[in-house]
């Protein structure tokens, strides 16, 4: 445990580049940690206006005020630290970047509800976000991602709260919030993410099959056109409280996670 580097100094690596990693990558990059990250080449972010994840679609990606960038080769993650930026790559095992870098801090923030080739000794200090992770086994800390007393937990021994497959309440909602596809096919959207839907209202349809709202508010979030999706999964997220600034701002849950994240580095190497 602990490191002769300086803090500002320590090089990290975030597995995963959605909603959740997404939020604790900006938090560490305003703590001015080098934060560099990596993602499959076609994501499936819902919440894509808060997701660094997009950089691999659009080649950049801003959520507030912090920008991501995409790169080819790891060559390139240096001259885009010196500009500000975080550095995405398409590596999805991440053992490309991992062997490039030397990370001190490897992320695993895919948030697979399972362990998708961690290594406790990947890192000098390995964290994992979420269920699928043993403190002690197969990272060094776990962080607590399910909504409650315990969000945001840093977890030193044994694993996260498991998965209960019910999503986080929203102004009294739960399933209901969630949007999803009763059919395999392409997803194509009839709104735009920030929109206010009305329930029963179309919100996409996926070969002519409708995407329906169950409850009114405002589109949190929304799969990019295109995509193809399999039944059941989720393609959009509605918000009830209707803020359409809420659409376009890390969630109080990402801020946790980030906040335990952060807390878990400075536990290690701040000794």
């Amino acid at each position: 445990m602990g490191s002769s580097k300086k803090l500002s100094e320590l090089i990290i690596l975030i597995r995963g580049a959605g909603e959740m990693a997404s939020g604790v990558a900006h938090r560490l990059r305003q703590s001015h940690f080098r934060i560099c990250m990596t993602e499959v080449s076609h994501p499936l972010a819902v919440r894509r206006e808060v997701s660094f994840c997009e950089a691999v679609y659009e080649g950049e990606k801003e959520v507030e005020g912090v920008r991501a960038k995409l790169i080819s080769v790891p060559d390139g993650i240096e001259s885009e630290w010196k500009k500000g930026h975080i550095p995405i790559l398409i590596d999805p095992e991440a053992n490309k970047t991992r062997e490039f870098l030397k990370p001190d801090v490897l992320i695993d923030a895919i948030m697979a509800k399972k362990n998708l080739g961690t290594h406790l000794e990947d890192a000098p200090l390995v964290i994992g976000l979420g269920p699928g992770f043993s403190a002690g086994k197969d990272v060094h800390i776990v962080i607590e991602t399910n909504r409650g007393h315990h969000l945001g937990k840093m977890i030193l021994k044994g694993e996260a709260e498991p998965d209960t497959g019910i999503p986080g309440e929203v102004g009294g909602y739960t399933i209901e919030r969630l949007l999803r596809t009763m059919k395999k096919g392409i997803f194509l959207p009839q709104k735009m993410i920030g929109d206010k839907v009305t329930k029963g209202s179309v919100v996409a349809v996926v070969d002519d099959y409708p995407v329906m709202a169950q409850i009114s508010g405002v589109l949190r979030g929304l799969l990019r056109e295109g995509v193809e999706v399999k039944k059941g999964m989720k393609v959009g997220d509605i918000d009830p409280k209707g803020k359409r600034e809420l659409c376009f701002s890390i969630s109080e849950k990402a801020r946790a996670i980030g906040g335990g994240v952060l807390e878990a580095i400075l536990y290690w190497f701040n000794k």
